[in-house]
Parts: C-alpha cells; sequence; structure tokens
C-alpha cells in the first residue's frame, strides 16, 4: 500500500476557476475571428482586394489583426448585421405576404367559371349572374368585394 493515491482536491479550485476561464476565452476569441471574417465578407462596400488583404491579416497575424479590425471598421459590423437581420426580415415577410395572398386569391377565370356553374345548377339568376360577371370583370370583384364586407350572390332563396 505504497502507492500514493490522487484525489479530486490535489487540484486546487483556483486551478479549476484559471482552467475554466482560459477555456472560455478560448472559444470567445474563435467566435471574435470568424465573426469578423464573416464581417469582411459581408460587407458590400470592399472591394476584392481590401478582403482579401484584410482576410490574410487577420489570419497571419490573428490577434494584431482581428482587434485593428475591430478598430477600424467595428461601428459597420453592427449597422451591417442589423441591415441583414432587417432584410432577411423584410424578404420573409414579403414571402408570407406572397405565399398568402396565393392561397385566398382566385383568378378572374375561376371566379366567371364558378359563377357559371352557379348560375347553370340555377343558385343565382341571369341578373345576379351579369351583376357579379361585371364586378370580377371590374377588377373589384367578389375577393375584393367580400373584403368590403358585400358578396356575391349565392342562393336566391328558391
Amino acid at each position: 500500500m505504497s502507492a500514493q493515491n490522487y484525489l479530486a482536491y490535489d487540484y486546487p479550485v483556483l486551478g479549476v476557476f484559471w482552467s475554466m476561464l482560459v477555456f472560455f476565452l478560448w472559444i470567445m476569441w474563435f467566435v471574435l475571428l470568424f465573426r469578423v471574417i464573416v464581417d469582411i465578407f459581408r460587407d458590400d462596400d470592399m472591394g476584392g482586394w481590401g478582403k482579401a488583404g484584410w482576410t490574410i491579416f487577420c489570419v497571419v497575424l490573428p490577434f494584431l489583426g482581428v482587434f485593428v479590425y475591430l478598430i477600424a471598421r467595428g461601428k459597420g459590423m453592427g449597422q451591417r448585421e442589423v441591415a441583414q437581420a432587417r432584410a432577411q426580415q423584410e424578404a420573409f415577410d414579403s414571402y408570407v405576404r406572397q405565399t398568402a395572398q396565393g392561397a385566398t386569391g382566385t383568378s378572374s377565370a375561376d371566379e366567371l367559371a364558378k359563377l357559371s356553374a352557379m348560375r347553370s345548377r340555377g343558385d343565382i339568376t341571369d341578373d345576379e349572374f351579369r351583376r357579379a360577371k361585371e364586378l370580377v370583370l371590374s377588377d373589384s370583384g367578389p375577393a375584393g368585394a367580400r373584403r368590403g364586407g358585400d358578396s356575391v350572390p349565392t342562393s336566391t332563396g328558391r
């Protein structure tokens, strides 16, 4: 029993704290380095040679390159990130609007076909068909009229 036992308390608490701090700073450094490199390529105002120069500077001398970049162009980083987020939000909103309109909007030909089918079944009279057809062809159609509260006659009460 002469073998030495190494227990958990052989590693002091301050040693654990120091190791965690160094690891955290190391991870933070890589996050900052990648954000700078992404910002270099995101900037549309900078030309190709400028992007190449900053990238080489940040790769060859990473600490100096990143700190100089943050001093020289740090204010624009936030503005470019906000502009990109705003553009993405506008693109998403536009997509949602377009998709929603496509789901509810029908063409004039579809509306006329529905009206013709309703007239042939006897659901609407010829006079109601004529008025609804005029609405559809005048581009204030039934879809627009429905939004305004009016509706195309669907039955005559027969």
